[in-house]
């Protein structure tokens, strides 16, 4: 799993992900030609820091986000979350100002019935720097564990269904973190040119009381979105005509890019379908090995049927 691990290194917090897109649009490059079918490759300045991939005649679209949660610096140390970290003292953090590359730990300060975060450096950094969690990858037989799976692991999960992808679209969004700022106009842009009205969430759930590590990949039933129940059916119905281990989510919040899909205004059918992790949005988030699998599957089996 090199690839993830290099994704993880590459910063990109929602609104920063100049640097994300380029490493990915440079992996594409250097590996399409491995690829069973070699797509279009569409990007550009009208589409701000997206990526659409195109192979042969479409039906279904991936979307998976490149962005991750952060902290922005504010007035003096003070630090705004970007998206919803967990915060807790001594959670390691890089970034780069101008005056060079920083590490430096948070710390949280509770006053007078108010959390405060801050950095503690020997200096001010400049105002609007952008810190992430410090990269930490960890794999063993069982799982791996590392800041941002979610969701440079949707991404990976992405580009392993590229390589055998004969008609499909993968959606490589951005700033879903802090609002879903660009699958609106992505939606529209493959509704109307490729007439695809169908997606799958490439995305990173969570460990609760209904859905476990080692159950194999959850599909969403609901979060704080409602698939249309028709197009969730078939999906259920194909899984349920393989031997890849999945389960079902049931859950009253959470959002993604299918939420924002959904809020748009193009009849666009989408449907979550991811590993679960714990210790979600802190440095320790953490996946099992055989849920990847059988995320991978499952996604090769849908793209291919629906």
């Amino acid at each position: 799993m090199e690839l993830l691990k290099q994704l993880i290194a590459v910063r990109g917090a929602s609104g920063d992900e100049s640097a994300i897109k380029s490493f990915i649009l440079n992996h594409i490059e250097s590996a399409k030609k491995e690829w069973t079918v070699q797509p279009e490759i569409i990007h550009g300045e009208e589409f701000q820091d997206a990526i659409i991939l195109v192979f042969g005649k479409p039906r279904t679209a991936i979307f998976a986000h490149i962005d991750t949660i952060g902290f922005t610096v504010g007035y003096g140390k003070d630090l705004i979350k970007i998206g919803g970290p967990k915060t807790m003292d001594g959670i390691e953090l890089v970034g780069k100002d101008s005056r060079g590359e920083i590490e430096t730990e948070l710390m949280v300060i509770d006053e007078e019935n108010e959390r405060h975060l801050q950095y503690i450096y020997d200096r001010e950094l400049d105002r609007g720097t952008i810190l992430t969690f410090k990269p930490d990858f960890r794999i063993n037989d069982t799982y791996v564990q590392s800041p941002y799976l979610d969701n440079r692991l949707g991404v990976w999960n992405a580009l392993e269904v590229a390589k055998t992808l004969t008609n499909g679209i993968i959606v490589f969004s951005t700033y879903e973190e802090h609002g879903g700022g660009t699958v609106g106009y992505l939606g529209r842009y493959i509704f109307e040119r490729y007439g695809v009205r169908q997606a799958l969430i490439s995305d990173i759930t969570w460990v609760t009381e209904g859905v476990k590590h080692g159950a194999g990949v959850a599909i969403s039933m609901r979060d704080s979105g409602i698939p249309r129940r028709s197009y969730l059916n078939r999906i259920i119905e194909i899984a349920r005509n393989t031997n890849i281990p999945f389960q079902l989510e049931v859950e009253s919040a959470g959002g993604s890019d299918g939420t924002a899909l959904q809020r748009s205004d193009v009849a666009f059918d989408w449907c979550f379908i991811g590993a679960p992790e714990d210790h979600v949005h802190t440095p320790d988030e953490k996946v099992f090995l055989n849920d990847i699998k059988s995320m991978v599957n499952l996604y090769q089996v849908l793209m291919d049927q629906l």
